[in-house]
């Protein structure tokens, strides 16, 4: 038995959606996280693609920055049972925020610095592509998740950096600013599989890993107080805010991933708001 429900008029901006299928949470718009959950789930399918399925009632989904608008979430339940649900996302705009002050060799980087540029990039997507399944750490993550400081958003997802008058890639994260020193704190528990004091563009960096393909990177550290290896506990202290690598002032630069999608964190926190 095969059931159609098309979701997208009456959902759009509302944050939760109850339908035949499942309950769909989260801002229905790019870069964002979907939290799935229903009884007797079996598989999960966003766009022909299978998704992690957590004891059989939770699945998610963090979005690309420019993620279709139309899309296909494909259930099935354990009695066999087929449900087809359509989701559509709004578009989302972003905004152009221009830098300056940028140390210049981080803009246009010199011959010299191509190699070590590209042995880091190597050594971040290994980090991220770890395999680690925990799932208190993901749970705590889609229902629990804390910020791991406050302070001023000097900084958006999404938004298209122009450095020195250098059009660059867009920025990915959520950056607060706070003086050095602040402490940076798990924002969920994760294992660490990357601490690096002095990486080229992001100096500072560790690389949290919340379970099933979700990681956290935190940026421009001054300092940091793991080592890869290390299980942190939600509220653990990672770090200190710093202005390393390409920064111009001291920030912290917290950036997410699902699977290769880079997301924005900070739509996590609709889920938390809408249990």
């Amino acid at each position: 038995m095969i059931r159609m429900l098309l979701v997208g008029f009456f959902a759009l901006g509302s944050g939760v959606v109850s339908a035949d299928c499942v309950r769909v949470t989260g801002d229905l718009t790019q870069g964002a996280w979907l939290r799935f959950e229903s009884d007797s789930l079996h598989r999960v399918d966003w766009n022909e693609q299978p998704l992690t399925l957590v004891d059989g009632r939770l699945s998610w989904v963090g979005l690309s920055r420019e993620a279709p608008l139309e899309n296909q979430l494909r259930v099935e339940f354990d009695s066999g049972e087929v449900c087809v649900q359509r989701v559509i996302l709004s578009k989302r705009e972003y905004d152009v925020s221009v830098i300056e002050g940028v140390p210049q060799r981080t803009v246009t980087p010199p011959q010299e610095d191509l190699e070590r540029i590209r042995k880091e990039r190597a050594q971040v997507a290994a980090a991220k592509a770890t395999v680690y399944d925990c799932v208190e750490c993901i749970e705590e993550l889609l229902f629990a998740i804390q910020m791991p400081l406050t302070g001023r958003i000097s900084g958006v997802y999404g938004s298209q950096r122009v450095y020195n008058g250098v059009p660059g890639n867009p920025h990915y994260g959520l950056d607060i600013a706070r003086p050095t020193g602040t402490p940076v704190k798990a924002p969920s528990r994760g294992m660490v599989v990357l601490a690096e004091p002095d990486l080229y563009y992001s100096g500072g960096t560790v690389i949290l890993h919340h379970g099933f393909g979700v990681t956290s990177s935190f940026l421009h550290m001054s300092r940091l107080h793991v080592k890869a290896g290390d299980v942190v506990d939600q509220g653990g202290l990672i770090g200190e805010v710093g202005a390393t690598g390409r920064a111009t002032g001291p920030h912290l630069d917290w950036r997410m991933n699902h699977e290769s999608n880079r997301v924005d964190p900070n739509t996590l926190f609709r889920l938390v708001s809408e249990p």
